[in-house]
């Protein structure tokens, strides 16, 4: 009986353990998948894209000079322009964007407003506009006889039509309000999901304490949306550096190269000037150096060790 009894436990034992190993092979088949993908559609277009910037010449004639590329940016004016202007679009517009978010955020969350959801929608429509046809329309927007200074001339805030998509300055201007008007509402939709989720108690007990609104959502709504708003910064700041299709539809980096980005360069060193791969991957590089350390500086300052 004992012999038996034995047979019958290794048995179920081999039986668990084919069940298991069964189990683990298929979840190390899904995984395998994935990471193959990964590492076909990330890695190695990342890995080929360095050695491409170690390269340089002339179209399909490229030859190896090792980091004369990157020493290159140092002295390439028109990378440093667009270097400085990505910057100013980051500084300038993700601030302004986060805050607008938050602000609209917090009023559309609030129960007793009426329309809540009209209004919502009609915030967050920018975000699945089609990014070239919004782009066209501001430029037509924004033109020397658009509606924007047909405006402005008619509640005599100006004596002559502004030169929008001219001016360097006001041209700059004209990229962050349409990057802003476009992206304000995805963000939103993230902070209001988190806002949905906080406990109204607390709120109720701030009120009760004798909290003001703006002492409410300083010491209440900000520390909660913390994570959320960490999030939002890192990939609104990711956007940005990236970003090409209103520079390249409503003022084509111009006037000269006073909103020039610095992905619009990479286009214009692959396709509009010379063609030279080797240095557009470089500079592409660049966007990938400063993901990493403004991300690294955004976790920091969050405080988000994690």
């Amino acid at each position: 009986m004992s012999q038996t009894a034995r047979s019958a436990g290794n048995s179920n034992q081999q039986r668990t353990f084919m069940t298991r190993l069964k189990k683990n092979y298929i979840g190390w088949i899904f995984i395998l998948l994935s990471v193959l993908g990964i590492g076909l559609f990330y890695f190695y277009p990342m890995v080929q894209a360095f050695l491409l910037s170690l390269r340089s010449g002339m179209g399909a004639n490229l030859e190896f000079v090792g980091f004369d590329n990157y020493v290159r940016l140092f002295s390439d004016p028109t990378f440093i322009t667009s270097l400085t202007n990505t910057f100013i679009y980051l500084l300038v517009q993700v601030p302004v964007m986060i805050l607008l978010a938050l602000f609209f955020s917090v009023l559309l969350n609030d129960p007793k407003l009426k329309f809540r959801g009209f209004f919502r929608t009609a915030i967050f429509l920018p975000a699945v506009t089609s990014l070239v046809a919004y782009a066209v329309i501001f430029k037509y927007l924004f033109g020397n006889d658009g509606l924007v200074n047909e405006f402005l001339l008619g509640m005599n805030l100006i004596s002559t039509p502004l030169n929008w998509l001219s001016d360097p300055v006001l041209a700059k201007i004209t990229i962050i309000i349409a990057i802003t008007w476009r992206w304000t509402g995805y963000n939103m939709i993230f902070y209001l999901s988190a806002l949905q989720n906080v406990d109204k108690s607390m709120y109720e007990a701030a009120r009760i304490d004798g909290a003001s609104s703006i002492q409410q959502f300083f010491f209440i709504t900000i520390p909660l949306l913390k994570p959320i708003i960490l999030f939002t910064s890192i990939v609104s700041t990711i956007g940005t550096l990236q970003l090409f299709d209103e520079v390249m539809n409503i003022t084509n980096g111009g006037p000269g190269n006073a909103t020039m980005s610095i992905s619009m360069y990479i286009y214009n060193l692959s396709f509009e000037y010379t063609p030279d791969f080797g240095y557009a991957a470089t500079v592409s590089y660049v966007i990938v150096v400063l993901v990493v350390i403004l991300s690294f500086l955004q976790f920091r300052v969050a405080g988000d060790r994690d």
